[in-house]
């Protein structure tokens, strides 16, 4: 009998509770659905124009915040912006991926071609290498079993080779039409923005945070390269505000159409224009009093004032001067300074009948360095002392070339060894060396990281731009003379600039230094 009355109060219960929950299911009903939430407001004064100061190839848009930025429904979460392409740039972004593929593929199987045929003849010499040109070999992926033969490898790097060079003039002669494609399909590009609306689509260019109110849009001015940005073509924009539901998105606005293109002068560097018209004043005056031939004093430099003590030094001891250009080209202006230093020194030696020993890295600056040597003995009035083997090319390989010079020390011990150029690694081991043979050593040179190795093993050291000064000082040119004078005098005036500027900014009046800001 309790069983069943607990049967019946359990029954009831859950009875109950149903009736309770679908009560409350009609309640929650009966509220009313949730109104859907209107898209937010669109962007106002949509603007684009050519990007400023800049070589083209770039466009700004501007716009006035939705009135949902930050108020209002307060749902914007970005903006999007898209802009216009014509149907014929899918063609245009075709035709210049299969030329970059063909060019590609040239290249790859004009470096694989020469690699297979190195690998096939040393199979060939010796089968034991099999190992060591697996990587050449092309091995079947799905044969977990495989074994790599001799015989095997082979056959498969000579087909390889004949595939490669059959196919290579196949991609060669495919090329030239492929590019005049591309190039004409190109040339139609403004033509078919011109034809806006009609057969081109808007594509997602990218997005900007809710609160910003620019984007620039700029690519390349590389016509083959994948982000090519035209100048002088009619372009077309559209920015939308998006909410976090990104289906829920404002009206697109339209701006266009808007051309690119260069500008002849950065306006944000008015400054730098004035400085260099200044220092151009500077240097035709300085030059023009130089050719009149008044003195333009030019601070002494101990290395160079040191240069006619160490040839009397090699003079007297019968010994040969040693002078080394450096691993610079010709067209370097640590090599140029060096040939005005090497036309001093030498025009010295021919005077005093010493001799004098000049290793090249360089080819082209050996065929310099020995006009250079041979017009100073003319100019001394010895054209007969001059030595066709003072100046000579060593090696163009780096440390072969130090080796080289490093024996001409120990072997002729030098009484003077001169470093006028650019160094690099070699400078503490060419110092070093003619430290060990006694030799005095002046060295100079613009590379600043090995300055410092000349002054711990050398007697005088020129420190970056006293080697320009060099030339200078022992030339005498009124050009160069007049350009180191007008340097100097740039050089001050950028200083007191400085020092005024600090001062002022200091004490709270920023406008002097706000004058001379460069942007960009």
């Amino acid at each position: 009998m309790r069983s069943i009355i607990t049967f019946v109060a359990v029954l009831s219960l859950c009875v109950g509770a149903t009736a309770l929950a679908q009560t409350d299911s009609v309640l929650v009903d009966s509220a009313g659905v949730t109104p859907v939430q209107p898209p937010p407001a669109p962007v106002t004064n949509l603007q684009a124009v050519d990007t400023d100061n800049d070589h083209g190839h770039s466009i700004t848009l501007t716009w006035d915040l939705s009135v949902d930025d930050g108020k209002g429904q307060n749902n914007v979460l970005s903006y999007q912006i898209f802009r216009w392409f014509p149907s014929l740039m899918d063609q245009v972004d075709s035709l210049r991926g299969e030329r970059s593929n063909a060019r590609s593929t040239m290249r790859a199987f004009r470096s694989d071609i020469p690699r297979a045929e190195h690998a096939l003849n040393e199979l060939r010499e010796d089968p034991g290498k099999l190992e060591s040109i697996r990587f050449e070999v092309s091995i079947p992926a799905d044969d977990s079993a495989f074994v790599l033969t001799t015989d095997y490898a082979i056959t498969a790097l000579q087909d390889t080779i004949a595939v490669m060079t059959a196919r290579l003039p196949e991609i060669k002669d495919g090329l030239e039409p492929l590019q005049i494609r591309f190039e004409e399909a190109l040339a139609q590009l403004p033509e078919a923005h011109n034809q806006y609306p009609n057969d081109g689509d808007w594509e997602y260019l990218g997005a900007v945070v809710a609160g910003n109110t620019s984007y620039e849009n700029s690519g390349s001015k590389d016509f083959t390269a994948p982000d090519f940005f035209p100048d002088y073509t009619d372009l077309y924009y559209r920015v939308e505000a998006v909410s976090a539901d990104t289906t829920l998105r404002s009206e697109a606005i339209l701006v266009g159409p808007v051309h690119s293109s260069g500008q002849w002068f950065h306006t944000g560097k008015i400054p730098v224009l004035i400085f260099v018209l200044v220092f151009f004043v500077l240097t035709v005056l300085f030059v023009q009093v130089a050719k009149k031939g008044k003195e333009l004093y030019v601070r002494p430099l101990a290395g160079i004032e040191a240069v006619d003590d160490a040839i009397g030094r090699a003079t007297e001891m019968g010994r040969p001067i040693l002078y080394v250009l450096g691993l610079g080209s010709a067209d370097m202006v640590a090599t140029i300074a060096s040939f005005t230093i090497l036309g001093r020194v030498a025009k010295k030696v021919a005077e005093y009948q010493t001799p004098i020993i000049v290793p090249c890295y360089d080819p082209i600056v050996m065929a310099v360095a020995q006009e250079v040597v041979k017009s100073s003995y003319l100019d001394a009035g010895r054209p007969d002392d001059y030595d066709e083997d003072a100046v000579h090319f060593v090696t163009n390989l780096q440390f072969a070339y130090v080796a080289a010079v490093n024996g001409t020390m120990l072997r002729e011990l030098p009484a003077t060894n001169i470093y006028m150029g650019k160094f690099f690694a070699e400078s503490l081991l060419l110092a070093e060396t003619g430290a060990l043979a006694g030799s005095i050593q002046i060295a100079g040179t613009d590379e600043i990281a090995q300055i410092p190795f000349f002054i711990v093993a050398c007697d005088y050291t020129l420190i970056g731009e006293e080697l320009y000064a060099a030339s200078a000082y022992l030339g005498r040119e009124p050009i160069l003379l007049g350009s180191l004078k007008a340097q100097d005098w740039a050089k001050a005036a950028i200083v007191i600039i400085a020092i005024v500027g600090m001062l002022t900014t200091a004490f709270g009046w920023p406008g002097f230094a706000e004058a001379f800001h460069v942007s960009g």
